[in-house]
């Protein structure tokens, strides 16, 4: 059932009550309930809009699958999966389906008439008719049949469903799926031994599930449905991948919550008889008064003209005195409904008044008092007879001298008239919308009598089941609230009748142009002018928006069906019905599937070419009867028992101290500021006075708490600041450990902000009030102290001492600020207990299917094999299956041959004969309204842009356009498409550019001859852009890395070429270096230090998955996030599989997944230190900008373009030291140089070098220098391009004669690095020091990168060095050196951070210091010349040679 903008009204009042999830985020649930049709029909038809999309009936089915597969891992239920399909339908809903289906039959035929009336050529094949997803039709049979196959597959050979109980209740089950699914829940709720504590998730799309899920009153139920974007264009294409689509998840335990606030004035009245469980009830009986799909809504009362407000005001002030409530149980109490509804009458009469005017100054210019002549007549009767009244009145008032009486008859004429003038109105209304001649007395009794049964029908049906299968509200129109009286007295009965055979309600529901779903034997029943109820399918019909504002919303004005006639024209063809045919008019059971290993047979499937046969199928089927799970009338659902148990992902509002109250506070939800008013939740002070930095971080430091309350995530805390003073923990790299023990505390360092740093404080302070209160309507006032925490990711095994594991918590590596108001302290949260290892051989035994986290073989797939001798010393032995991956290096090294080129503006603009602004603004939207400039026709405009660039919403066409930071960047392709737009509609360009300041263009100003018709210009524009494959082209946030199609052609091949043979190796392994696939450990990284690039080789590490356990593949996507685990790689695999998207790739064989779910094999090579390979990483996308337009949340670190993170508010976090380390040498004049650099990936240059210069005195390109320096690093490194002799070699080298000369005339001992230390800065900038054996300090620039810190630290450390040792000063005069990257010194001005190069004995440029100072340097300064990353610019070549990683550096000259 819909409730039209229920769910808005809701989500916007109580911004609290639904979150946007995340597949990490999401509890823990027992049961999983599946509305399906809102399922079939998002896979069938997405886009009603586009009238050229054509679907197969196998590929609906597979996303159907797909979606189903998707849903269940998402939620992964513990007990029950119901599928619940809609079947026949009660006849109270079967009026609205048939209207619906009406209309969108109607809709259809003319979107296809206009497409051709504008030239359009269709397809030939027919087009989905979604008015097939009704019971009993073809397509609904073989549907059910395909379901089945699905669940027989599954439980056959998916682990994670083996343990659930799987319902399907198909379409030949009679009933709503929604309520269907009620049914089992109702059932399970009444018998002895239910479990409160079942964690119960409805999946659907109608809002009133809200209401259904309340009327269960159970505590911990959550409503699960896609994201809803409210005011966009109808034309927007949904997005179908429920990879790509944000779920929302809506509490209801917060809603009762919100609901208990919303009623609080009555506390203080009723007192102890005040029932939150009575008071729901109610709350759900008014939200039936604004219309759904059985009744229509009161006349004037609309959700978006504050209907819903005002029925809970007039509650609250009627109830008191009422005494009692007004739903009991789904029981209507009609004496005090009757009390209710006379006060919420007075509604009509202020309505009334605020258009009598009006209508008396309409009836003045019409001439015409009443619409209706015997209505007209009536009513100047009543006004003689008050009138002839009125004059004697007054006569025997004059005689009597009471001028007072005189004056109150005057005022009683004034009321009487308004009376009257009320009554007719709704006279008026009743014979203008339900076709009355006399509005009666018995007439209006019998309109109430009907509405109030039809409450009470409502009542039944949410709360009891079906109580007549038979009874439909026979009207249009509900009456109004002033003529629903005398109520109390009726008795309201019903019989329970048959549901409709499928058929029978195809009949009924179906319009003429869906015919074909009909059986052939009945469809000359909707065709034929001879057949007995042919007035029921007329081919024209009329609307009536009836005070509302949608088209879609209107009432669809067609007769309503008589059952007898129908079944009675349908009588005589029922023996004309084929076998298969009265196979399909039938009613069955649920059935009930279960997994048995000692079930053991061939399930054989019906689409054999898609859906392969289950040669092995363990499924045990058990049909339920259709009465099992029906209730009693007096049923009563068990009311809520809050224990004490905290389930986390089920939010509350008791953990903190509030107050709250209403107020037009403008609270973002759906992406737009909220237009009504918000429940405000205002956080109390704390009772113990003024929150003291000192004794938070010995409450909250080191351990873990709950955040972002009420939605509460668990977070380590790591530190504390009041704005001047920071207590951080002080332990090494890679350690969190959780410090919850008296007897051990955790180690901490305090240090204080420097200005900068306060400032930053502030931004934090202001970023999460500001967040609080405009996305969840929560006032956190003053915050006088923030903690800086890591998010819980999830749960890993980790192995101890005696072949002992333990399941420990996993902390993200991002840190994020909280509010220490906002955060709750000392709860126990509940987890489930699910089958957990206490030992080694419980974690790995025989036959286990693990994964490599180690070298060598990083990332293989390995099967566990017999242990037991070795498992107790610490080791598992393993065969893992190694495959040589296929190697890329070339196509790296060359990408920027095929990918697409980008140029600025400027440059298409020149060859184009335009401005720039032409460019930009056509590349953009261009509105075209109709009329003229200074005469303009209407609101409607026509964009005609070609809207490849999207500023406010950062998003970016790929291979038509690229945002950098400064520029928008333009591909060939956009300019053959201007080129051809400029000559084909030149005259738009002509009035554009001469009126470059307007927003709106007009037809008449572009098109002004009396012969050109402006509105066909337009069109004509218009339907050339559609046709154009730009339009059908997908966009990306600019922040994303992608990889062009043709390069992902081109891994394609690679990838089939390089298909061999695996090899087997049987190896004996440590088990921390194994990784697991588990349940429990989902959400966990399997290697946190794992960097990712674009080519990068990964491998699926997740089981019961779309994409196939242990499949490779490479990324050619990454997208980036706020969170860590939000981010997405986008993984062409090497091969096909159910399920997989075609993401610019020739076939199906694409998925995104998050970083928890892969293993990346190239970060192993990478990391290894038996390799030698140079490396050389490339990539060719110029350095994209940030998201300036978007709304920035809480977030933790800044972080370089190349990151995957999106920038996000300051924060602070604690130094930490790289004990690892990568080194290099240098061998240049006779000595050798050794320089440190630290273990963190460089992220890959933005492109690949080109063709070297000839002219060595000319100033060299940046990409013919890239090449050039990189040789040159080559031959000092004594590397050729297939490798070369190892760094140890060279340092192991004996000097030479010259060398061992030089050495004797060193009057000093020669300084070496020793250490590298990385310091994380405020606003996410980091500072790397280098540490000298000579007890020197130097300190690099602040960059935005860790990686970018270390290779300058390393340059300016190899400087310093060099200017101190006069080793290589010819040299540092032809090239600057840093770590890897080589630049020229003409032309780029000073060093990258743009900082001179000082003497290194200045005494004005401290450059360094003693031992563990900090910089505080201020923000560097842009360099003079043109900027690295721009986009004509190109960073070179960045070189790495792999040593071993684990070796300290010490002595680095010889």
């Amino acid at each position: 059932m819909g409730v039209p903008k229920f769910y808005r009204w809701i989500s916007e009042r109580y911004p609290c009550l639904s979150e946007v999830v995340k597949e990490h985020q999401i509890p823990e649930f027992d049961n999983l309930y599946l509305d399906m049709n809102g399922i079939i029909h998002q896979c069938s038809h997405p886009n009603d809009e586009d009238v050229h999309f054509r679907i197969s009936e196998e590929k609906i089915f597979a996303d159907i699958f797909h979606y189903l597969e998707v849903l269940f891992r998402i939620i992964k239920p513990r007990k029950v999966f119901f599928m619940a399909v809609d079947g026949v339908a009660p006849r109270a809903k079967m009026n609205q389906q048939r209207g619906r289906r009406f209309r969108s039959a109607k809709e259809a035929e003319e979107k296809i008439k206009k497409a051709l009336d504008k030239g359009e050529v269709l397809p030939t094949e027919a087009r989905f008719d979604s008015n097939c997803i009704t019971p009993g039709t073809d397509f609904m049979a073989r549907l059910q049949e395909q379901l089945k196959y699905f669940v027989h597959n599954k439980l056959s050979t998916d682990k994670l469903w083996q343990n659930v109980n799987i319902y399907l209740s198909g379409h030949e089950t009679p009933g709503e799926g929604e309520h269907k699914i009620m049914e089992f829940i109702r059932s399970e709720n009444a018998k002895p031994d239910h479990d409160p504590n079942t964690r119960h998730c409805l999946y659907g799309l109608d809002a009133d599930l809200v209401m259904l899920g309340l009327t269960s009153h159970e505590p911990n139920f959550s409503l699960l449905r896609e994201e809803v974007r409210f005011g966009g264009k109808k034309s927007q294409k949904r997005i179908t991948a429920p990879e790509e689509t944000t779920f929302h998840l809506l509490h209801l335990s917060l809603m009762r919550e919100y609901i208990d606030y919303e009623f609080s004035p009555l506390k203080d009245k009723l007192g102890s008889n005040y029932d939150l469980e009575r008071i729901i009830d109610d709350w759900i009986l008014m939200g039936f008064l604004v219309g759904n799909d059985f009744i229509p809504h009161l006349p004037h009362l609309h959700i978006n003209h504050d209907a819903l407000p005002l029925l809970y005001k007039t509650y609250i002030s009627v109830l008191p005195s009422v005494g009692g409530y007004l739903n009991e149980n789904g029981h209507l109490n009609l004496a005090n409904f009757e009390k209710y509804l006379e006060k919420l009458s007075e509604f009509d009469r202020e309505h009334f008044s605020e258009v009598f005017v009006d209508l008396k100054w309409f009836e003045s210019k019409v001439g015409n008092k009443y619409l209706n002549e015997a209505a007209g007549r009536a009513a100047e009767k009543e006004a003689a007879r008050k009138g002839l009244r009125k004059k004697e009145v007054e006569m025997l008032s004059l005689l009597n001298g009471d001028k007072k009486e005189a004056m109150a008859d005057d005022e009683e004429e004034d009321d009487d008239l308004f009376e009257t003038e009320f009554r007719q109105y709704k006279r008026t209304y009743y014979m203008t919308k339900m076709g009355v001649d006399v509005v009666s007395d018995e007439f209006l009794s019998n309109q109430a009598k009907c509405y109030v049964e039809g409450i009470q029908w409502i009542l039944h049906y949410y709360y009891h089941g079906v109580q007549s299968w038979s009874w439909y509200y026979p009207y249009h129109y509900a009456p109004f609230l002033s003529d629903v009286r005398n109520i109390a007295g009726l008795t309201l009965t019903f019989d329970l009748g048959k549901p409709f055979m499928p058929f029978q309600q195809l009949l009924g529901v179906l319009p003429a142009a869906s015919m074909d779903l009909l059986p052939e034997a009945y469809r000359h029943l909707m065709t034929s002018e001879m057949s007995p109820i042919i007035e029921y399918y007329p081919l024209d019909f009329k609307t009536d928006l009836n005070g509302k504002q949608q088209e879609w919303e209107a009432v669809v004005l067609i007769p309503f069906i008589d059952e007898k006639r129908l079944l009675a024209a349908m009588e005589p063809n029922n023996h004309k019905l084929t076998k298969e045919e009265r196979d399909r008019n039938r009613h069955t059971e649920c059935a009930l599937y279960t997994f048995d290993p000692e079930v053991d047979f061939t399930y054989l499937s019906t689409l054999p070419k898609l859906f392969p046969n289950i040669v092995h199928c363990y499924v045990r089927k058990a049909y339920i009867p259709v009465e099992a799970w029906h209730v009693s009338l007096d049923h009563k659902s068990k009311r809520v028992d809050r224990s004490l148990l905290y389930f986390c992902g089920f939010p509350t509002l008791h953990h903190i101290k509030h107050e709250f109250y209403k107020k037009k506070n403008g609270v973002v939800v759906f992406q737009q500021s909220s237009r009504g008013e918000n429940m405000i939740l205002d956080i109390l002070s704390d009772e113990n006075g003024e929150t003291i930095c000192d004794n938070v971080t010995v409450e909250v430091l080191g351990r873990s708490v709950f955040v972002n309350w009420p939605h509460l995530e668990e977070a380590r805390i790591i530190a504390v600041s009041d704005g001047e003073t920071r207590f951080s923990l002080d332990e090494p790299p890679g350690l969190q450990r959780i410090y919850d023990r008296p007897s051990s505390p955790p180690p901490t360092k305090v240090t204080y902000l420097s200005d900068k740093e306060q400032k930053d404080w502030v931004k934090d302070v202001q970023g999460i009030t500001e967040y609080y209160m405009k996305r969840k309507g929560i006032m956190i006032n003053e915050t006088s102290v923030i903690l800086y925490g890591q998010l819980l990711t999830g749960r890993k095994y980790v192995p101890k001492a005696n072949g002992v594991v333990e399941l420990e918590k996993q902390w993200s590596k991002q840190v994020l600020p909280f509010a220490y108001q906002a955060v709750v302290k000392d709860i126990k949260a509940f987890y489930s207990s699910l089958t957990s290892f206490k030992s080694l051989d419980e974690l790995f035994p025989l036959g286990t299917t693990v994964f490599m986290v180690g070298n060598p073989y990083y990332g293989a797939m390995g099967e566990v094999q017999e242990s037991q001798d070795i498992i107790q010393e610490g080791r598992v032995r393993v065969v893992f299956n190694v495959h040589h991956e296929p190697q890329m290096e070339s196509l790296i090294q060359n990408q920027h041959k095929y990918c697409v080129k980008y140029s600025p503006g400027y440059f298409l603009a020149s060859r184009l004969g335009v401005t720039s602004y032409l460019v930009s603004r056509f590349s953009g939207s261009i509105f075209i309204g109709r009329g003229s400039k200074k005469n303009p026709c209407g609101e409607q405009r026509a964009n005609v842009g070609l809207n490849l660039k999207f500023n406010k919403k950062n998003e970016e066409v790929p291979g038509y356009t690229k945002r950098t930071e400064k520029e928008w960047l333009y591909s060939a392709a956009v300019e053959e498409l201007l080129a051809e737009y400029l000559e084909r509609f030149h005259e738009v360009f002509d009035l554009v550019s001469r009126n470059s300041h307007d927003d709106v263009f007009y037809e008449d100003d572009i098109w002004p001859g009396e012969d050109q018709n402006g509105a066909e210009k337009v069109s004509e524009i218009t339907s050339w852009l559609k046709s154009h494959p730009v339009s059908s082209t997908s966009r990306a946030s600019c922040d994303h890395q992608l990889l062009d199609a043709i390069i992902v052609e081109k891994i394609e091949e690679i990838v089939e070429k390089s298909k061999v043979k695996k090899s087997k190796v049987k190896v004996t392994v440590k088990p921390h270096l194994l990784f697991r696939p588990l349940e429990q450990q989902q959400g966990v990284v399997p290697d946190p230090d794992a960097s990712y690039r674009l080519f990068d080789r990964v491998v699926n590490i997740r089981e019961s998955f779309t994409v196939p356990l242990g499949l490779k593949g490479t990324v050619i996507g990454i997208k980036g996030a706020e969170r860590q685990a939000e981010i997405l790689y986008e993984v062409l695999f090497d091969e096909e599989f159910a399920g997989g998207l075609n993401i610019r790739c020739s076939s199906p064989r694409c998925y995104r997944l998050p970083p928890f779910a892969l293993i990346n094999l190239s970060h192993g090579i990478r990391v290894d230190h038996s390799s030698h390979k140079l490396m050389a990483i490339v990539k060719p996308q110029p350095v994209t900008g940030a998201n300036y337009n978007a709304n920035r949340q809480l977030g933790g670190l800044n972080h370089s373009p190349r990151s995957p993170f999106v920038p996000t508010q300051v924060i602070h976090t604690h130094t930490h030291t790289h004990t690892q380390s990568v080194s290099f040498t240098l061998k240049c004049k006779n000595n050798l140089l050794k320089i440190s650099q630290g273990n963190q990936q460089t992220p890959p240059p933005p492109a690949a070098p080109q063709t070297v210069t000839n002219q060595p005195d000319s100033p060299l390109s940046p990409q013919s220098f890239a090449m050039k320096g990189t040789m040159v690093l080559k031959e000092m490194l004594k590397i050729d391009g297939t490798g070369g002799s190892s760094l140890q070699e060279l340092v192991n080298t004996p000097p030479s004669a010259g060398q061992q000369q030089n050495r004797r005339h060193s009057s000093k001992k020669l300084v070496s690095v020793t250490d590298l230390l990385t310091v994380w800065c405020p606003q996410g900038l980091v500072v790397c020091q280098v540490k000298l054996s000579n007890g020197l300090m130097l300190h690099g620039p602040q960059c935005q990168s860790e990686n970018d810190a270390k290779e300058k630290a390393a340059f300016f450390a190899l400087q310093r060095l060099v200017i101190q040792h006069t080793m290589i000063s010819s040299l540092i005069k032809c090239v600057y050196v840093t770590a890897g990257l080589l630049l020229p010194p003409q032309g780029y001005g000073p060093p990258l951070w743009g900082m001179p190069l000082p003497h290194p004995n200045h005494p004005s440029h401290p450059f360094y210091g003693p031992t563990g100072t900090f910089p505080g340097a201020a923000a560097p300064q842009p360099a003079p010349g043109v900027p690295i990353g721009s986009h004509n610019q190109f960073i070179p070549l960045q070189v790495k040679h792999h040593v071993d990683h684990y070796q300290r550096l010490e002595n680095i000259f010889i």
